[in-house]
């Protein structure tokens, strides 16, 4: 079965080839121009990847406002933000709202279709056979099954990439991850900027549920590790 893919951009050229470019590699694919009707048709159903531009015709962050939307509906579709606008502010707000990854428009085709097939590739072998379905260090508890985190008995919401981030810094506590094993293990493909980012929101996430929470440390320069035992 082909993947479903749903792109949102208000330019229709611009949208046409891109919907080209992924429909020659086999992808189902659908257009929508306006924040209105993408939410409206996403609202019954969800596809299996999506890509967002920012700005929507009058919606001058409209599609901040569906990636949070989307997100909220599920913590597991994979969402790229592709867009003009590739500040450093745009990059971690798009973040922030829950997207997977963020693409500046002069990206090559070779490199958006890479990230395109990781997002789907690492989405659909999310529940393959692992010799753990749960993952417990400490007050943290991760479920493979169900991608789902709690700590100290509490739900910490996480996007896929999210989830394996920390799957990867929790597996092994104490040994160091550089990003490009973080990027790995997430099955992304990511700049360091975006997994700066990326920590940044699991940190946030876990200390609304424990202000103290502290258990990522950063080995500056080096990348990242989980404090605590097997």
């Amino acid at each position: 079965m082909k993947s479903r893919i749903v792109i949102v951009e208000d330019e229709p050229a611009i949208a046409a080839n891109y919907a080209d470019m992924l429909s020659r590699q086999g992808y189902s694919v659908k257009t929508f121009q306006t924040k209105e009707a993408a939410s409206t048709a996403l609202q019954t159903s969800l596809p299996d990847l999506v890509i967002l531009d920012i700005g929507l015709g009058e919606h001058i962050d409209g599609g901040f406002d569906l990636c949070r939307d989307l997100r909220s509906h599920s913590p597991t579709l994979p969402i790229i933000i592709l867009s003009a606008r590739d500040s450093d502010y745009d990059v971690v707000a798009g973040l922030r709202m829950g997207a997977d990854d963020f693409v500046s428009k002069d990206v090559s085709q070779q490199q958006l279709m890479a990230r395109v097939s990781a997002l789907l590739r690492r989405s659909q072998t999310s529940e393959a056979d692992s010799q753990e379905s749960t993952l417990v260090r400490g007050q943290l508890i991760l479920n493979l099954d169900r991608m789902s985190a709690q700590w100290l008995a509490n739900p910490v919401e996480l996007t896929l990439t999210e989830f394996w981030m920390v799957h990867a810094l929790a597996h092994h506590p104490g040994h160091l991850r550089t990003r490009q094993q973080l990027m790995d293990a997430a099955n992304v493909v990511l700049d360091e900027n975006s997994i700066t980012s990326h920590i940044k929101r699991i940190r946030h996430k876990f200390q609304l549920v424990d202000p103290d929470f502290d258990a990522i440390q950063t080995a500056y320069g080096m990348g990242y590790r989980w404090l605590g035992v097997d």
